[in-house]
Protein backbone atom coordinates (compact mmCIF):
# COMPACT_ATOMS: atom_id res chain seq x y z
CA UNK A 1 0.00 0.00 0.00
CA UNK A 2 1.19 3.67 -0.55
CA UNK A 3 1.45 5.96 2.04
CA UNK A 4 -1.19 8.05 0.90
CA UNK A 5 -3.67 4.67 0.82
CA UNK A 6 -2.57 3.97 4.39
CA UNK A 7 -3.23 7.73 5.32
CA UNK A 8 -7.17 7.04 4.16
CA UNK A 9 -7.39 3.85 5.86
CA UNK A 10 -6.15 5.47 8.92
CA UNK A 11 -8.36 8.30 8.97
CA UNK A 12 -11.43 6.33 7.73
CA UNK A 13 -10.85 3.96 11.18
CA UNK A 14 -10.22 7.47 13.10
CA UNK A 15 -13.70 8.63 11.84
CA UNK A 16 -15.23 5.16 12.64
CA UNK A 17 -14.30 5.72 15.89
CA UNK A 18 -15.15 9.00 16.98
CA UNK A 19 -18.70 8.55 15.87
CA UNK A 20 -18.83 5.46 17.67
CA UNK A 21 -17.66 7.30 21.03
CA UNK A 22 -20.30 10.41 20.31
CA UNK A 23 -22.74 7.92 19.88
CA UNK A 24 -21.81 6.31 23.46
CA UNK A 25 -21.73 9.84 24.90
CA UNK A 26 -25.15 11.01 23.65
CA UNK A 27 -26.34 7.53 24.97
CA UNK A 28 -25.16 8.12 28.39
CA UNK A 29 -25.87 11.37 28.24
CA UNK A 30 -29.87 10.30 27.18
CA UNK A 31 -29.92 7.97 29.95
CA UNK A 32 -28.65 10.30 32.41
CA UNK A 33 -31.66 12.09 31.23
CA UNK A 34 -34.11 9.43 31.74
CA UNK A 35 -32.74 8.75 34.93
CA UNK A 36 -33.24 12.30 36.71
CA UNK A 37 -36.61 12.13 35.31
CA UNK A 38 -37.20 8.52 36.99
CA UNK A 39 -35.81 9.62 40.48
CA UNK A 40 -38.18 12.86 40.23
CA UNK A 41 -41.47 10.77 39.42
CA UNK A 42 -40.86 8.59 42.16
CA UNK A 43 -39.72 11.29 44.71
CA UNK A 44 -43.41 12.84 43.73
CA UNK A 45 -45.22 9.63 44.29
CA UNK A 46 -43.49 9.05 47.54
CA UNK A 47 -44.18 12.88 48.79
CA UNK A 48 -48.19 12.31 47.34
CA UNK A 49 -48.00 8.48 49.59
CA UNK A 50 -46.97 10.60 52.45
CA UNK A 51 -49.48 13.57 52.41
CA UNK A 52 -52.39 11.42 52.30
Amino acid sequence: MTKSAVAIAIALASLIGLSSCANTANGLARDGREAGNALDASTHRVLKAGAN
